[in-house]
This record gives C-alpha cells, sequence and structure tokens, in this order.
C-alpha cells in the first residue's frame, strides 16, 4: 500500500477509537443518560474528536514526513473518513447505551 492510503485507513481507525473514547469518557462522568440529549454532550464528543485528530496529526507527521511528497497531504488526508466515522460511531454507540 502507498503512505497516503496507510494514513487513509488509520484515520478510519482513529475515528472508530475516538467515538470509543467519547463513549467511555460519558459515560465516566455521567453524561451520557436516557432522559435527554444536551448539547454539552455533543460538544464533550467532538472536542475530544478533534484533539483526537490533532495528536494523531503530530504522531504521523512524525512518522510519515519523509514519504510524503507535500507534507500537507499529512493533515488533510483521511479527515473526512475520520469524521464521519467518528460521528456514525458516536451516535451509534450513544443510542444503544442512553436507550439501555
Amino acid at each position: 500500500m502507498k503512505t497516503l492510503e496507510i494514513i487513509y485507513w488509520l484515520r478510519l481507525a482513529l475515528g472508530i477509537t475516538a467515538a470509543l473514547i467519547c463513549i467511555g469518557y460519558g459515560l465516566a462522568t455521567g453524561t451520557i443518560s436516557n432522559t435527554k440529549f444536551t448539547f454539552n454532550t455533543f460538544m464533550n464528543g467532538i472536542s475530544m474528536a478533534l484533539v483526537t485528530y490533532l495528536m494523531s496529526y503530530y504522531i504521523i507527521k512524525f512518522k510519515f514526513m519523509h514519504k510524503v511528497e507535500k507534507p500537507q497531504k499529512l493533515l488533510t488526508t483521511g479527515i473526512g473518513i475520520y469524521f464521519i466515522s467518528w460521528l456514525v460511531f458516536w451516535v451509534l454507540l450513544y443510542t444503544i447505551i442512553a436507550a439501555a
């Protein structure tokens, strides 16, 4: 596989992992409840997803900097799949846990 393909699939896996981290944080702090969904819950999740993405950028940059033509590609490759996979899995897991 090419380097950018590896980064793309890595970002997909990180999106799913970030959703699991957000749900775990919600369960640990007690912000996930079956009574109502608040805007604060969503903002906690999105901020954790952004922090996870930024941390992954610096790790990927350190590892793959010399293997790509444009270093800017390290930031933009897989950004869409990361946030879409995070959102889908976060909503799916939140719905399952809140309904229980």
